[in-house]
């Protein structure tokens, strides 16, 4: 007995060694941009690379929002955001509440068809997109960002998987009483999907904040120009301050950081009980 609970405590420990090594391997190249956001230009180019700042300073931070545009970046990125992940959670639910709960001709064909889009690569759609959008007039606006994503494959799939596991009792007995299909999945439903929400709303909001190519096309004022846009030119204009740039960078990670860290449990327990029930 005694040495075969030193034996699962020698593997534990193991175990715990292999994750600290990894984590520190994943997380050596994050830690090594915000420290290099606080030293002058002249350390970071420097052969040997310092890890630590020998000259702490802030400046960097101080010239990416006083010298450029970065902030109205910054604040178009929150507001395309919030407002896409927001539409896109809401589609999803209301799409999953339809092929999960709803009895109609063609529903698992049609199910089928929406799971079927997932097989087509997004790069052979940007031509298409793109022709679609000039002829309705909306390239350089946000609308050619929100209208052709207000609709997530993925989301509805893993919103139907989760909502499939709702008791179709609840629902049956609440149409009984009288509620209307509205009712049922604004009060009864979506309640019940709110950590299956919580992870789905992480994913998209990480899709969006680091999309690049799409805003690339569509957006041609500077004013309305995303983060990860703003970024590149930031990049290629002051190609010389290696420091601003590591400041920029470390700001534009910060808002995916403060939403995981604020929905984590509910991160963790959607994933977790979405696999379950899916």
């Amino acid at each position: 007995m005694h040495e075969s609970r030193q034996k699962v405590i020698l593997t534990g420990s193991i175990r715990l060694l292999i994750l600290c090594i990894g984590a520190c391997v994943m997380l050596y190249p994050f830690i090594y941009m915000i420290l290099s956001s606080f030293k002058l230009n002249a350390e970071i180019i420097r052969t040997p690379p310092t890890f630590f700042p020998e000259t702490f300073t802030w400046s960097n931070y101080g010239k990416v929002f006083l010298e450029n545009r970065f902030g109205r970046f910054f604040f178009n990125s929150i507001w395309l955001t919030v407002v896409k992940t927001t539409l896109i959670l809401y589609s999803s639910a209301f799409f999953g509440y339809v092929f999960s709960k709803l009895s109609f001709r063609g529903k698992d064909a049609l199910f089928l068809f929406v799971l079927a889009t997932m097989m087509i690569p997004w790069p052979v759609t940007i031509v298409p997109q793109y022709q679609l959008m000039t002829w309705f007039g909306w390239v350089g606006e946000y609308t050619s960002l929100i209208i052709p994503s207000l609709f997530s494959t993925f989301g509805i799939y893993m919103m139907r998987q989760y909502m499939a596991a709702v008791p179709d009792e609840l629902v049956e007995a609440a149409r009984i009483d009288g509620a209307g299909e509205f009712t049922i999945f604004h009060r009864i439903v979506m309640p019940d999907v709110t950590a299956a929400l919580s992870a789905l709303g992480i994913f998209q909001f990480l899709w969006v904040w680091d999309d690049y190519l799409w805003p690339f096309l569509m957006l041609q004022s500077m004013d309305r120009y995303t983060l990860p846009v703003g970024l590149s030119l930031f990049n290629g204009q002051y190609f010389n301050d290696n420091g601003g740039i590591f400041a920029a960078a470390t700001i534009s990670v910060m808002p995916v950081i403060i939403v995981y860290l604020l929905f984590q449990r509910q991160f963790v327990e959607g994933i977790a009980i979405t696999g379950i029930k899916g």
